[in-house]
């Protein structure tokens, strides 16, 4: 194998051409039985301590960042330890590992129950918007590292007597374990929760207050559901060096890009941190515009402008309730870090799939008045009735006195007749079938040795893999099997009580089922994530499930159990993604597996009671805009996502679909099952007929997920999005990579925290003080981009 020269190293470089940490195998040792328990060192003899330990870890970074430049001679490549690591991930992590070094210590705590909190509250909020930023780990990352290093200089050495559980304040200087133990904290607490999505679409559309209790035990059960799923293909997908997991790769070149003492990672981090700062402080700024003074700015329409008064040319250019063609915006909202994060081949395939859906069908369904168009509208995703007024559906419910079930009232039905939808809504469901069969035959295909080698390993009870990686995290005990049979049952019995309590609305016996289909989906979804970066939906397959399931007599047929079911059987995998997204990166790190999951079932913990109290918050103060009631002027609190999963549950769970596909406007989408099939087997033959090709490249399952995504409510940003992400993940990074591999994750980090920020603010201090920003050319009260003739 060649050698690689530093220049074209994938880790961060330092200005001299070294590499600023191979590194970063932590010289620190955990230095709490250095402080006798039952004494002090004075200031000075601390301070001295302190200095000597960063002057050894300054002596032992330069020799790594010098080994790093060697390392092609020090590690054969083509050995046993290292054939398997894919050439990326050698370029980035480290293969040395201090098991010294302090992972959970109370300044850690301390750091992740901070920004797990903030976290939190931020990413519940955009559950109710059209556009999301997640709360960006990288802003964790970037910040955490300075203030653990303040605590380390200010605590004091103190030991906290607690018996087996005793620990010290201050186990000397910040290790890097403990750097990226916040980081898995953060990430794990930050990512919304289900807990939140029963009682507000209980709230918003059946006018029921669930009971909190409920609400929270369900959301602690799916959240702990998600750790027993992701342990079912851990062996495989965190054990496996061929799956990389993208994002959590990201994180380690950001954690690895500003540890270290020595003057070469000092230069380097204050200029990341100055660039970090700067557009952060920029974006913060700008975000005001296109969010509250001149939205005019967030979807640039240049259609709408040159045929101000065609009605034709205002749809097709206006990307609020229109197709967005060659629509620019400036919200970052709109764009977000994926343009950094995502594989460029990601982009393109999620590019194409909007280019198709939204440029090509919905003008050949509008204008050719299709699949119901124009009479449900195809830029809504609500339901109607048959002449396109709104369908009643709290009307064809009545409680039964004898079972208190919520009954199919048939007699109102038969004056009300079938729940239709717009055709952009409707060929969702269509891509949503086809993706999720995609995500097996995609497995199948392309996964079957590493399933298959899998396998054997487990039958032969043998190391499946023995790479440098492998054997580092061996060297640490895992949770027994004892431990996962009770973290598996624990929410398991969590959820059942919930469900017997008949406040979800979802007979029990399903209950069981949605358990089956939750874990069935685990691998072919896990797999094209930590492959890609991309997090597969898994759609509308297990409404339909659900919907034959309850379709007998004496079952709730309630819209709020299609959604419990849904959760169960189908939104647990997104929990269970994060889950193991966060012990790839323990993996990475060479963390001990015990205390990472500790400090991720920690964060759920905490963070699904600030969830619900945000969702209150939400639902008190912007009810009428995410209830539909009155129009979002910006179409920003929508509630879009709460919508779907209702429209989803008054079709398949209240009209049922038995009657849904006995019509000729729903029948053809079942055939997306056929097309989820055949798709990957025709790649997969391509692949094989033309390896260089690289066929593989073109995911079916993204394909179809991504044309599956509802974009009536806001079309603009894939094409903005599409255009940045060829700059960066193209040209800079093919051209620029030296700039790239310094700034890209840095940036990315900076504006996803940056709109995040503003977001909050404007939240916090205009939103719920009632200061609304005055109508003027730039926030016109009739049409925010201009396009006066969209409803002509």
């Amino acid at each position: 194998m060649s050698k690689i020269a530093p220049e074209e190293l994938h880790p961060v470089l330092t200005r001299d051409g070294r590499t600023n940490d191979e590194i970063l195998s932590p010289a620190e040792s955990d230095v709490s039985d250095k402080f006798p328990t039952d004494s002090s060192p004075d200031l000075d003899e601390k301070r001295d301590f302190h200095n000597d330990q960063s002057e050894k870890r300054d002596v032992h970074l330069d020799a790594q960042i010098d080994d790093f430049i060697h390392r092609d001679e020090k590690y054969d490549w083509d050995s046993e330890e290292f054939r398997d690591i894919p050439e990326l991930v050698r370029e980035t992590v480290s293969f040395e590992d201090d098991p010294t070094a302090p992972v959970i210590t109370f300044r850690a705590i301390v750091l992740a129950g901070i920004f797990c909190t903030i976290g939190s509250i931020v990413s519940q909020l955009t559950y109710f918007r059209t556009t999301t930023a997640p709360f960006p780990v990288f802003f964790v990352i970037l910040a955490s590292q300075p203030l653990g290093k303040t605590l380390a200089k200010i605590l004091p050495d103190k030991r906290v007597p607690l018996g087996r559980w005793s620990f010290s304040l201050n186990p000397g200087p910040f290790s890097v374990k403990e750097h990226v133990i916040i980081g898995i904290a953060a990430n794990a607490g930050s990512q919304g929760s289900w807990v939140t999505f029963l009682p507000t679409n209980a709230a918003l559309y059946y006018d029921i207050t669930m009971n909190p209790a409920t609400a929270l035990f369900f959301g602690w059960g799916a959240s702990l559901l998600g750790f027993s799923f992701a342990a079912m293909v851990r062996p495989l997908l965190i054990d496996d060096p061929q799956f990389i997991f993208p994002l959590s790769l990201q994180q380690v070149t950001v954690y690895r890009g500003i540890q270290g003492t020595s003057d070469l990672h000092i230069e380097r981090s204050k200029q990341q941190m100055k660039a970090f700062w700067l557009i952060f402080a920029g974006v913060f700024v700008w975000q005001f515009l296109p969010e509250f003074i001149f939205p005019f700015v967030g979807a640039l329409a240049p259609l709408c402008w040159f045929a101000s008064k065609s009605h034709k040319v205002n749809f097709i250019g206006a990307g609020r309730g229109g197709m967005g063609l060659l629509n620019i915006t400036l919200n970052w909202s709109n764009i977000t870090s994926t343009v950094i994060t995502y594989p460029y081949h990601v982009q393109v395939i999620t590019f194409l799939a909007f280019a198709l859906t939204t440029w090509l069908l919905i003008p050949i369904a509008y204008f050719g008045n299709l699949w119901g168009s124009p009479t449900y509208n195809i830029m809504s995703n609500n339901v109607f009735q048959k002449n396109g007024s709104a369908y009643p559906f709290n009307s064809i419910l009545y409680t039964d006195k004898n079972s208190g079930l919520q009954v199919f009232n048939e007699t109102r039905y038969d004056e009300v007749g079938l729940a239709y939808s717009g055709a952009a809504y409707l060929w969702g469901i269509f891509f949503w079938y086809a993706s999720y069969v995609s995500s097996f035959v995609w497995c199948g295909l392309f996964m079957a040795p590493n399933i298959i080698r899998a396998w054997k390993a487990w039958r032969s009870k043998k190391a499946l893999h023995n790479d440098r990686l492998s054997v580092l995290a061996r060297s640490y005990p895992g949770l027994t099997l004892w431990e996962w049979v009770a973290l598996t049952l624990v929410p398991i019995v969590m959820l059942l009580g919930v469900v017997a309590t008949k406040q979800t609305y979802m007979p029990i016996w399903t209950y069981f089922v949605a358990l089956g289909f939750g874990a069935a989906a685990m691998l072919p979804m896990g797999m094209v994530y930590a492959l890609s970066g991309y997090g597969i939906k898994v759609g509308f397959f297990n409404e339909l499930i659900y919907g034959y399931m309850i379709d007998v007599k004496g079952s709730s047929r309630h819209p709020l159990g299609q959604l419990a079911y849904r959760i169960i059987s189908g939104n647990v995998w997104y929990d269970a993604r994060t889950v193991l997204e966060d012990q790839k990166i323990g993996h990475y790190f060479h963390l001990p597996p015990r205390q990472v999951i500790g400090i991720q079932i920690l964060a759920n913990m905490l963070a699904i009671p600030i969830n619900y109290g945000v969702m209150r918050w939400v639902i008190a103060s912007k009810f009428d805009y995410v209830s539909g009631r009155v129009a979002d002027p910006q179409n920003q609190w929508t509630g879009q996502e709460f919508r779907s999963y209702n429209t989803a549950g008054v079709q398949y769970a209240l009209v049922g679909p038995k009657r849904l596909f006995a019509s000729e406007m729903y029948a053809p989408v079942v055939y997306g099952f056929a097309a989820g099939a055949a798709a990957p087997l025709i790649i997969w033959l391509l692949h094989k007929k033309f390896p260089r090709a690289r066929f593989d490249l073109w995911n079916t399952t993204i394909f179809f997920a991504d044309a599956a995504v509802f974009r009536g409510n806001l079309s603009t940003g894939p094409f903005t999005a599409f255009l940045v992400g060829t700059f960066w993940n193209f040209y800079l990074y093919r051209y620029r990579h030296a700039f790239w591999n310094k700034f890209a994750y840095i940036t990315g980090a900076a504006l996803d925290t940056g709109f995040n920020a503003n977001l909050l603010f404007i939240f916090i201090f205009l939103g719920t003080t009632g200061v609304v920003m005055p109508n003027w050319w730039g926030n016109n009260a009739q049409n925010i981009e201009r396009c006066f003739a969209l409803k002509g």
